[in-house]
């Protein structure tokens, strides 16, 4: 597993376990091909702060390390990009700017290679999916998800097979109904979009409006996110401030104060 250490970040639970090998199998193809002198790896970003408990992480979701999310999020973009059966550039590009804000150049560089080779593999989603809930804080699962959705929207048309791709992954992933309507809202609107995101319907009182506000606020808070580094608190910041846009915008059909 040494070979783990220039992908970036500090990984802990994400080396073992099937998300370990499909990593460690995607790897083996990886040196082969820069063996070969098919890719160029940047050996030299070797991250020196890998854990000695890989695949040992303790159950009940503890701080999920950036690694980790980095690691998850790679597999599911490969999930959801297959799903429509094609890759298109804007989807590889929206990737490459998140990889490339949250672990640099270089970094950024092999984990898009990695990226090349899980898109060329099939695995179990729903196995990938079971051990990220396991061991994924709540935060972070939501955040994948915003992503995920972002992904999706890339290309400027949201195909139906990624959405199901996207559903499936939010149901093993335990994310309730009212999370995924309200994040999924985010990104397609219509007249009761304000509404999902706050995880209500347009029926319910002034004061239930009040109360999930504040539900929401407290559940997508960018804190929640911030040891995932600085670009992931920055789109938990955009998903927050979708939240407080919604509210706004209720609160002026209501004419509440």
């Amino acid at each position: 597993m040494g070979a783990v250490k220039w992908i970036g970040g500090v990984l802990g639970w994400a080396v073992g376990g099937v998300i370990g090998g499909i990593i460690g199998f995607a790897f083996g193809s990886l040196f082969d091909n820069a063996m070969s002198g098919q890719y160029a790896i940047n050996s030299d970003q070797t991250d020196t702060k890998e854990r000695s408990n890989y695949g040992r992480g303790q159950v009940g979701h503890p701080q999920t390390q950036a690694g980790d999310f980095g690691v998850s999020l790679l597999l599911l973009s490969a999930a959801v990009m297959k799903s429509d059966h094609q890759i298109v550039k804007s989807e590889l590009d929206y990737v490459k700017v998140f990889l490339k804000r949250q672990f640099g150049q270089a970094k950024a560089e092999n984990y898009i290679l990695m990226l090349r080779e899980l898109l060329k593999k099939e695995f179990n989603l729903q196995e990938v999916c079971s051990q990220i809930k396991m061991y994924m804080d709540l935060a972070s699962r939501l955040q994948l998800m915003h992503y995920l959705f972002g992904l999706a929207q890339s290309d400027g048309n949201v195909h139906p097979d990624e959405i199901q791709t996207i559903r499936s992954i939010a149901g093993w992933l335990g994310i309730s109904a009212v999370d995924l309507d309200s994040i999924q809202a985010m990104f397609v609107k219509n007249t009761e979009s304000a509404y999902k995101i706050l995880g209500v319907t347009p029926e319910v009182s002034d004061e239930e409006i009040k109360k999930a506000y504040k539900k929401m606020a407290v559940k997508y808070h960018p804190d929640k996110v911030s040891h995932l580094g600085e670009d992931v608190q920055k789109a938990a910041n955009e998903k927050f401030k979708e939240v407080n846009n919604a509210y706004e915008h209720i609160k002026k059909e209501r004419n509440l104060n």
